[in-house]
């Protein structure tokens, strides 16, 4: 007698992960770790931030792993955060997840900034690196508690009194540019405050760097930073 079976529910899909390290023996490294699970396979791989902002979009993984320092391609040693930046600006669904030899405050709060989804040392054990690529898959956040509260504590801590030189610097912004200092503040990408504004992203760019450059700050981090810290002050008034 004839009997109809269920039918096999179809396998999941891998889970795509993309790579960008300036170090080959690195991304090889970590490939040859994620690759040797069968639920990830590596969809791509970098070694620049221009390559991984070139390719990320064309393979769309579901995870990225970005090292946070790049400064081999002369693009800077935040360069794995830009990236980040930029890309999760376009790919709002990608979960980015930090990599890098330092324990550094600010890079963290950069990376936090920038929406990264975790952030973890290259001395993680390679089961604990896997683990971090699913948690994130999933959703999950992987910021180490301690550190991120050290973060957050000087971003809420209070400005000493007096701070003379703060009212001159700002007095050089023009309304247009404390408007792009907040939205800085609120962590918005170049590309975000443009179309908020209804400018042009290379419009925005260049009040950024004249915004950066009355401050006398260097990072757009740091102006964020003070953006924080000006709103607490002014109160809801502003």
């Amino acid at each position: 007698m004839h009997t109809d079976s269920a039918p096999s529910p179809a396998p999941a899909a891998p889970l795509r992960v993309f790579i960008l390290d300036d170090h080959e023996v690195v991304r090889r490294g970590v490939r040859d770790l994620l690759e040797a699970e069968p639920d990830i396979t590596v969809a791509g791989e970098a070694a620049t931030a221009q390559e991984a902002l070139a390719r990320v979009p064309a393979v769309r993984p579901q995870v990225a792993v970005l090292d946070v320092r790049l400064g081999d391609d002369g693009s800077g040693d935040r360069a794995g955060v830009e990236v980040c930046r930029e890309l999760r600006a376009g790919l709002p669904e990608l979960a980015c997840l930090m990599l890098t030899s330092f324990d550094d405050d600010e890079a963290l709060f950069d990376a936090i900034m920038a929406g990264a989804a975790g952030y973890v040392l290259k001395r993680i054990d390679g089961s604990d690196l896997v683990e971090a690529v699913r948690k994130v898959a999933g959703g999950q956040s992987l910021l180490d508690p301690r550190a991120t509260a050290r973060v957050m504590a000087r971003l809420r801590a209070p400005l000493p009194a007096p701070e003379p030189a703060v009212s001159p610097e700002l007095e050089r912004l023009s309304p247009r540019e404390l408007e792009i200092l907040d939205l800085i503040g609120e962590g918005l990408t170049n590309r975000q405050i443009a179309e908020r504004l209804f400018l042009a992203e290379k419009t925005i760019k260049n009040r950024v760097s004249s915004i950066l450059a009355k401050l006398g700050v260097d990072r757009r981090v740091q102006a964020a930073l003070l953006a924080g810290r000006l709103r607490e002050r002014q109160g809801p008034s502003r």
